[in-house]
């Protein structure tokens, strides 16, 4: 029993390590996007199931905003965009019979996308989101055995960060929330007297376009 606890704690140390590292690789195609309020609440933060772990809110809420943070800061486009996200519930797995009775941590979110420059929501209503830990050696066991309360809890909210900036990206790439509306119209000759009249010219789509929460920020 302890090598096995023992190649779950390594286990969780690189899970760990890759999360961390995966943010030095290049961001998804969010446009123009740049993180304007982030605003995270937990009104439900004392009603966590009697098989969790109990943490407080701001405990919840700082964990969450950091992860966003730490995710979305990496963007610098040209117009603000702020997310209002409402932690709806949340379990971070207690040590269990392995297999049989182990819980899986995880957390459900509802997120909020506010355009700055619009003054209005991107979607209504919010998405709701629910996110678990992966599936590997680690939680198998449940991370109940070899993770404290805090360490599941910044490994869930990474977990959450990155679900909110994969539905980002496909809203993108489906909707264009995040790029710049075409430029007018441009008029193609002089406007001097005797000419020929001007030629509107609608300017070309970039090639290759991809197909394809609730509390509003203070």
């Amino acid at each position: 029993m302890i090598r096995v606890l023992s190649a779950l704690a390594l286990v969780a140390t690189v899970s760990a390590c890759a999360t961390t590292n995966e943010l030095l690789g290049p961001p998804a195609d969010l446009g123009n996007f740049s993180l304007g309020h982030n605003v995270v609440v937990a009104p439900r933060a004392g009603t966590s199931s009697v098989v969790s772990r109990e943490v407080s809110e701001e405990e919840l809420t700082t964990a969450l905003r950091d992860a966003i943070a730490a995710r979305f800061e990496r963007y610098d486009g040209s117009k603000d965009y702020h997310l209002g996200v409402s932690i709806e519930g949340y379990v971070l797995a207690r040590a269990g019979v392995p297999v049989v009775a182990a819980p899986k941590s995880g957390m459900i979110v509802r997120v909020t996308v506010w355009d700055d420059a619009k003054g209005e929501k991107l979607n209504v209503p919010p998405e709701q989101m629910t996110v678990f830990e992966d599936l590997d050696g680690e939680s198998f066991f449940g991370s109940g055995w070899s993770q404290t309360a805090d360490v599941q809890l910044e490994d869930i909210a990474r977990k959450v960060a990155k679900e909110i900036e994969n539905f980002l990206a496909e809203q993108n790439a489906e909707k264009g929330w995040f790029k710049d509306e075409e430029e007018p119209a441009v008029a193609i000759g002089d406007a001097q007297a005797g000419e020929q009249p001007a030629i509107s010219v609608t300017p070309i789509p970039e090639a290759d376009a991809q197909t394809a929460a609730q509390e509003e920020p203070s």
